[in-house]
């Protein structure tokens, strides 16, 4: 009798799954989650860092030669420059005449080398902000200008020290065979002024207002008229609407932020007299431009910007987001 009221206290906690194994299996339940979360992620980010590399690119490939241009435009000046140009296409002759095609090439090595991690910090933190302001009371409109101005500071920290060694590259005007090489030229700046601001970091604030103010209009413009004007199903007629909405947001980015880009150009490219800085910060370069040479030289180099830089916009953006949809559908 014992026994058996024994057997029927004992038999209902032995006919189910213990605790232990109910927590065990909840415990494996959650932890797959978060492997599945974190492989997501990963998978999201690397998509976004491909595609942001891929486009920056064969952007930077395409409209090199128009950013020499733009900076010989930008650091000549005023018309005493001895080497000046008369306008465009004489810049472009000059060019051609006196450094071969090469020299239209001339400090391609340094943005190719920071392309890919450039491009894709834009678009990674372009995309990682966008989220964190989906969660601010800010507008949908304002949080895609605001994610854009946080990719462009990102990026500008990263690309600065490369714009240094391209700029003196592509201001000097000697035949491409005896200029210095990308190296070369990186370490005579290391060795003469260091890795500050008065060396490979010099221009940074200026780098920080030409990349922040250029993203925030080109992302903010971009993303709202995109949304504002339905989509195509003729492929065709989609592609041009991105092509016309993507050469329209870069043009605009670009005659916004150039004043940034002429005291930028300045303060990284070679001092009017050797020995003495005159170009030392942002906007005491920007004054400095404007009591000396006038309002209008705050825009020199902006037919080739807009030239790059439309068409340019376009490009990437094209190429980010037709080569981020191949990456979701294949990988």
């Amino acid at each position: 009798m014992e026994k058996d009221l024994i057997a029927q206290s004992v038999r209902p906690f032995s006919s189910g799954p213990s605790p232990t194994a109910a927590e065990k299996s909840s415990s494996s339940g959650t932890h797959n989650m978060s492997s599945l979360k974190q492989k997501s992620l990963l998978r999201e980010a690397s998509h976004q860092i491909i595609a942001g590399g891929s486009a920056g690119l064969v952007e930077i490939c395409l409209m090199h030669p128009l950013d020499v241009v733009k900076t010989r435009f930008q650091i000549q000046r005023g018309s005493n420059d001895p080497h000046g140009y008369k306008g465009l296409g004489d810049c472009f002759r000059t060019i051609f005449r006196n450094e071969g095609v090469y020299g239209f090439y001339k400090g391609i090595l340094p943005p190719i080398l920071a392309e890919t991690p450039k491009r894709a910090v834009k678009f990674f933190t372009f995309e990682q902000y966008k989220k964190l302001l989906s969660f601010t009371p800010l507008s949908p409109a304002m949080a895609l200008s605001m994610a854009g101005l946080g990719a462009g500071l990102t990026e500008a920290v990263v690309v600065n020290p490369f714009e240094v060694v391209k700029v003196s590259l592509q201001a000097n005007r000697n035949s491409f065979q005896v200029q210095p090489s990308t190296f070369a030229q990186a370490r005579h700046i290391i060795q003469s002024d260091g890795l500050g601001l008065r060396g490979l970091n010099k221009g940074l604030t200026s780098t920080l207002g030409r990349h922040g103010v250029f993203n925030m209009i080109y992302f903010g413009f971009y993303f709202n008229v995109k949304d504002a004007i339905p989509a195509s199903k003729d492929p065709t007629l989609e592609f041009l609407r991105k092509v016309a909405i993507g050469l329209t947001s870069g043009t605009i980015a670009s005659c916004v932020n150039i004043p940034f880009d002429v005291a930028k150009s300045r303060i990284q490219g070679p001092q009017p007299d050797p020995g003495e800085i005159k170009y030392r910060t942002c906007f005491q370069t920007m004054a400095v431009v404007y009591r000396e040479e006038g309002y209008f030289a705050l825009y020199k180099g902006l037919v080739p910007k807009i030239m790059r830089l439309g068409p340019g916009g376009a490009v990437m953006l094209l190429v980010y987001e037709y080569v981020s949809g191949w990456l979701n559908r294949n990988w």
